[in-house]
């Protein structure tokens, strides 16, 4: 069963009040609920002490049972210090929420490639290093070869002929 803490609407026509509830996910808005934890008026004044009302104690009870809080309770969660306070983007739709989460993959997705390609880039350039070294030693071990037959023709004068 998915918990979640969400507003549930009451009170009278263009007159709202909202029951802050832990109820199951598939439940209706305004329907079954378990508990009652809390009251929003938004009719009220903004400094106004009622305005909202939360039973903090049961809503850290029901956080650690695994219920999580819709976007509006959890701006008010937030402002109440009881969870970390979320980045909103402007006109929080899910559309925007989705290209913000989209963003962040991409950038990441980039960060990734940027660090796979240095990677590579050090690779080969290690190997061309190793390359250079293994050439450095290879041209000596030639000059030695070729300087080899030029000494054995000296001890004999049949070698003089053969190279004319």
């Amino acid at each position: 069963m998915s918990l979640k803490i969400r507003l549930s609407r009451g009170g009278a026509k263009k007159r709202p009040m909202y029951r802050i509830v832990v109820a199951d996910s598939r439940s209706a808005r305004d329907g079954r609920f378990i508990e009652r934890i809390g009251l929003y008026q938004p009719m009220l004044p903004a400094d106004h002490p009622e305005r909202l009302t939360m039973n903090e104690e049961r809503i850290k009870y029901w956080l650690s049972q695994g219920a999580t809080p819709t976007d509006r309770v959890a701006v008010f969660l937030g402002q109440a210090e009881i969870i970390p306070m979320r980045e909103r983007t402007k006109g929080s739709g899910k559309q925007k929420v989705l290209e913000a989460a989209a963003a962040a993959k991409a950038e990441e997705d980039a960060a990734a490639a940027a660090e796979a390609k240095a990677s590579e880039e050090a690779a080969a350039a290690e190997a061309k290093a190793s390359e250079e070294a293994a050439a450095a030693e290879a041209p000596a071990e030639e000059a030695a070869a070729e300087e080899a037959p030029a000494e054995a023709p000296e001890e004999g004068g049949d070698a003089e002929e053969q190279t004319s």
